[in-house]
């Protein structure tokens, strides 16, 4: 397996929560990036960047509350450093995907997910947003899940929205 997607370099930084090994959580971002660049059909440039920060519930309350105005623990957040609307070129400074760890966990363990199947569609549906797809509305929200469905199924991992085993 490849360590670094189609030319991204992902700048990965574990902060703070009980993630792990800092190579598995680089392989399983790189794995979820690069499918998502597959089945978008997206190239990205010999010079892209992306930041991962794995942190904890704490950290991402503090910026949710900041930037959202939700003074709630959410899983992951999604700052991009350009605007964007779904199709157009990727740019070279994607932005940054925050994630929490507890929430992470709690989320898998009530919906009976495997932690790293959670995570790997939280790090899809963060680098979705950075790429301007969104489900503020139904019909944006029908057609991120369904990129988000396909993108998974293509890593062997279960609808994360369907009501099967390990579904959402």
């Amino acid at each position: 397996m490849e360590t670094e997607p189609s030319n991204i370099a992902i700048d990965l930084a574990v902060e703070a929560g009980a993630w792990g090994e800092e190579e598995s959580l680089r392989e399983l971002a790189a794995v979820a990036v690069e499918a998502a660049l597959r089945e978008l059909g997206a190239q990205s440039r010999a010079d892209t960047e992306l930041s991962i920060v794995f942190s904890d519930d704490k950290h991402v309350r503090a910026l949710n509350a900041e930037w959202r105005g939700k003074d709630a623990a959410t899983n992951v957040l999604s700052f991009p450093a350009f605007e964007m609307a779904p199709g157009y070129p990727v740019p070279p400074l994607l932005g940054d995907i925050v994630i929490a760890f507890e929430t992470v966990r709690r989320e898998a363990a009530l919906e009976s997910k495997p932690f790293e199947h959670h995570l790997t569609h939280l790090i899809v549906h963060g680098f979705l947003h950075l790429l301007g797809y969104d489900h503020e509305t139904d019909d944006d929200a029908e057609v991120m899940e369904g990129l988000e469905r396909r993108i998974l199924t293509a890593l062997g991992i279960p609808d994360p929205y369907g009501d099967g085993p390990h579904g959402g």
